[in-house]
């Protein structure tokens, strides 16, 4: 089977653990579980510049239509099929009303030329005749008669962009087996599906085939987590934007006349992304929301794609994010416990309050896949799991070698079928999770810097209350932003969350990672110690560590007990001086 089709294949079968296992209960969620761990097996790694390559030609042979319903698809595949062959059409919404929109994906991209030389535009004035891969189906009329109703015609995916409701998954996870499988039914409901990432590429080439009249050569390309392999559904989408991504030729004679830059590289760089915020602004249809903000470190412009549902991050900086994409997309792909892990910490930084969707002090999920895969690199008790970045770097090939225009060296080992390392962690999941709380709950934050290259704590390069050395550009600090008050909220609920899943003896409702996704806010227990809200203040120490005198607490053991009398005397003297310092 091909890698291709047996990625396929998994997001059919996560779109049934969504579809089925609310109504079939726990039998269905083991057995639909099953089928992604076989699946899953039998997948070979594909290169991450082999995924972009085959996405970026899918989105090439693709159109999207707007159209009057999902049972439009029949006399739209008529329609089609008698300009290209058709291989796939995937049907999703857009809005509260809602808008209904078709992906048809086409044999060739001769296919796409042939159907947009067929389009048109609508008669006005008042509109911008901007020709695209985005249509709309026009109904028919008198003029245009209603066509056959294709037999032939499939619709593989029916509102395939539909999020599972934050309830549907808590139910799900309470039909499980074991915190294992919590962990691997969150990732597959929630991570982002085939068709999100059609759209996205798709609106990538929206922006590429914009400038292509003056650079033909221009690429759009997205990184992140669109890409990298832990995005989720509804994720935001960054893009570079390169003008040209052509190699020199130094055996060329004739040379193109182009202009010089006017100013410094920066004050060229804001103004060429002040003129592609026009273009999206006035000529791109579904662009919206267009802000430019030309003076943060890297010039950005954030819209909104209306036809696609995607929120949008365009940068016109060098590759260095698509090779940080690159590197995060090789770490997940080395064991399948890997993105399940991040998706559930994500998650739980999430429920307790934090990470925040707006930029701020608190730590980002960036960070946290950081922290993660440095966890992975030397877990406390037990063996690696991942390699040291040099690791890669030492048997890295000549075609792995890159290096931006800004001299960024991202050079590493590329295909991972050729790393030799065995990896003997048979840990599962669950252990693998409360490994990673205890790890940083007992962290040196104060004078250690997290490392992925060296695979070991460092000291700090620079005073801040948390540093992760950018693997790729390493005289940068990825969590700088955070506050000191934030790190001690992360260590105080990294120790809530491992005391939660240690002590852990019978299923209540809410049982393995449910009960450390609770509200913190509305929890009464006394694991709560720290913070009395999800926004980080401080509170009284005298309030910390009163007793709950309605609910006397049930301790596993003596151990327990002394464990959590330890916990709670650190913070209380951490708690003084953090005090003593905001006096």
């Amino acid at each position: 089977m091909s890698v291709f089709w047996t990625y396929r294949l998994k997001n059919s079968i996560g779109r049934r653990i969504k579809l089925f296992a609310l109504s079939s209960g726990r039998k269905n969620v083991r057995r639909l579980s099953q089928k992604v761990k076989e699946t899953e097996s039998d997948n070979a790694f594909i290169p991450f510049m082999d995924v972009l390559k085959f996405r970026r030609n899918e989105a090439r042979r693709s159109i999207l239509v707007q159209v009057q319903s999902a049972q439009s698809f029949k006399e739209l595949h008529s329609y089609c099929n008698s300009v290209g062959n058709i291989k796939q059409m995937l049907h999703y919404t857009v809005g509260v009303e809602p808008l209904n929109f078709i992906v048809v994906e086409f044999a060739s991209e001769e296919d796409v030329t042939n159907v947009l030389e067929r389009s048109s535009y609508v008669e006005d004035t008042q509109v911008v005749p901007v020709q695209s891969q985005f249509l709309w189906f026009r109904a028919s009329n008198r003029k245009l008669p209603k066509l056959k109703q294709s037999k032939s015609a499939i619709l593989n995916t029916e509102n395939g962009n539909q999020c599972m409701k934050s309830p549907e998954i808590m139910n799900l996870l309470r039909n499980c087996d074991s915190v294992s499988e919590q962990m691997n039914v969150l990732y597959n409901s929630t991570k982002l599906n085939d068709l999100g990432t059609r759209l996205r590429f798709l609106t990538a080439r929206q922006v590429e085939n914009a400038v292509r009249g003056m650079f033909p050569k221009a690429r759009a390309y997205p990184f992140g987590s669109s890409v990298n392999g832990y995005g989720k559904m509804g994720c935001d989408l960054d893009l570079v934007l390169r003008l040209c991504d052509d190699k020199i030729k130094n055996d060329a004679r004739l040379m193109f006349h182009c202009k010089g830059l006017v100013g410094s590289e920066r004050t060229a760089s804001q103004r060429n992304m002040e003129a592609i915020g026009d273009l999206l602004q006035l000529f791109l249809p579904g662009c919206s929301q267009v802000r430019r903000i030309l003076q943060a470190r890297v010039p950005i412009i954030k819209y909104y794609q209306q036809l696609t549902d995607v929120e949008c991050d365009l940068s016109m900086s060098n590759m260095s994010g698509v090779h940080m994409s690159d590197f995060l997309y090789i770490m997940g792909s080395l064991d399948p416990r890997i993105r399940p892990l991040i998706f559930t910490i994500r998650k739980w930084a999430s429920e307790v309050g934090l990470t925040n969707s707006s930029p701020g002090r608190w730590i980002t999920n960036f960070s946290l896949t950081l922290l993660v895969l440095a966890f992975l690199q030397k877990p406390i008790n037990s063996k690696p799991i991942l390699p040291s970045l040099n690791t890669l770097v030492k048997l890295a090939e000549p075609n792995d070698f890159y290096v931006t225009e800004d001299g960024i060296n991202c050079t590493f080992l590329r295909d991972i079928t050729k790393l030799k390392i065995p990896n003997g962690n048979n840990e599962s999941l669950e252990s693998l999770l409360i490994e990673f709380f205890e790890f940083y709950s007992q962290f040196d934050f104060a004078s250690k810097a997290v490392c992925l290259n060296e695979s070991v704590a460092i000291t700090k390069p620079e005073h801040c209350a948390l540093y992760i050395v950018n693997p790729l550009e390493r005289g940068l600090n990825v969590s700088k932003n955070v506050s000191i008050e934030e790190l001690d909220r992360f260590r105080v609920e990294a120790r809530n969350a491992a005391w939660v899943l240690e002590s852990q003896e019978n299923k209540s409702e809410n049982w393995g990672i449910l009960s450390i996704f609770e509200n913190k806010k509305k929890s009464n227990s006394v694991l709560n110690f720290a913070f009395s809200s999800k926004h980080g203040r401080l509170v009284e120490v005298s309030t910390l560590f009163e007793e709950n005198t309605d609910k006397p607490i049930q301790y596993k053991n003596a151990s327990v007990k002394k464990q959590i009398e330890n916990i709670k005397n650190d913070t209380k003297d951490k708690l003084k001086e953090i005090q003593k310092i905001n006096r």
